[in-house]
């Protein structure tokens, strides 16, 4: 049994005042006895327009973010997942990737993904996004060891695609960290019921902080951070505003879980027939 908490965030343009805002939360979370901390996608930086996310990344070894964040997680002794980071794959790229780190309570990064399933979408409402104009895909699913469990970690788009968390939970991960910066019009009707999903088919918990409010450009991003276990119930959601979220975690609902529906373990193979005509 441990304590998660999910802080829910409203990041502007200014980095050191996103920094300074998020780690008041995270102090806030972990007084309140949480053994890991979560922070949402694009925490220190939501800008209106792509190139001004390049100009602002930093190569990691630079970011103003990473040693605060990694003084942080020593210093309150808990485990702290940043949801994501522009940064530079190197100071010539005209690349950057979209890093999520999971630090240690010794304040060492243990783990990093870089997100796979860039945002390049329409939507109806005339809201536009192309990440992979700036943003390079990662290659790799990364599965983090903590003292509760095997996280596999994901961010935002990736949800759609469940595919990637099946691949994680049978490599053995209990839980899933979803950062999120969900836009307000996709989220309303696709964020509980995608999170509720990827709990449900995998047995996992699903731990999701995430964006909320306005942003620079006019741009609105759902809220709602939620923590789902793994029979697809939420046991704590944050509404609208800044914040964080706690739930205690029972690590033996996955097993539970699986144990009850072992779908994990069926790999049924099969063909695909041609398709009839009319």
């Amino acid at each position: 049994m441990f304590k998660v908490a999910c802080v829910q965030t409203n990041s502007a343009s200014n980095i050191d005042e996103n920094i300074e805002r998020v780690s008041s939360l995270i102090t806030d979370s972990a007084k309140a006895g949480a053994n890991l901390v979560l922070v949402p996608e694009n925490v220190t930086m939501m800008e209106a327009k792509n190139s001004n996310a390049f100009i602002k990344s930093k190569l990691e070894k630079d970011h103003p973010a990473v040693p605060i964040f990694k003084q942080l997680a020593r210093r309150l002794k808990i485990f702290l997942l940043i949801g994501s980071l522009a940064i530079k794959k190197s100071s010539r790229s005209k690349m950057i990737f979209n890093r999520s780190m999971f630090i240690n309570d010794k304040g060492e990064i243990i783990a990093r993904y870089d997100k796979i399933h860039m945002f390049d979408v329409q939507l109806k409402n005339n809201e536009s996004y192309s990440e992979s104009k700036i943003y390079q895909a990662g290659n790799d699913a990364v599965l983090a060891r903590t003292p509760w469990g095997v996280l596999g970690m994901t961010i935002c788009y990736d949800l759609r695609f469940p595919v990637l968390y099946r691949k994680l939970a049978q490599r053995g991960a209990y839980f899933f960290s979803v950062p999120s910066a969900f836009t307000q019009f996709t989220g309303k009707d696709h964020w509980h019921v995608l999170l509720r999903a990827r709990a449900i088919e995998n047995g996992c918990f699903i731990f999701a902080p995430a964006q909320c409010g306005k942003h620079p450009g006019n741009r609105k991003t759902f809220g709602h951070s939620l923590i789902v276990d793994p029979w697809g119930k939420i046991i704590a959601e944050a509404k609208n505003g800044v914040g964080y979220i706690l739930a205690n975690i029972d690590t033996r609902l996955v097993v539970k879980a699986r144990s009850m529906i072992p779908s994990l373990q069926k790999n049924a193979k099969f063909n695909i027939q041609k398709m009839s005509k009319f």
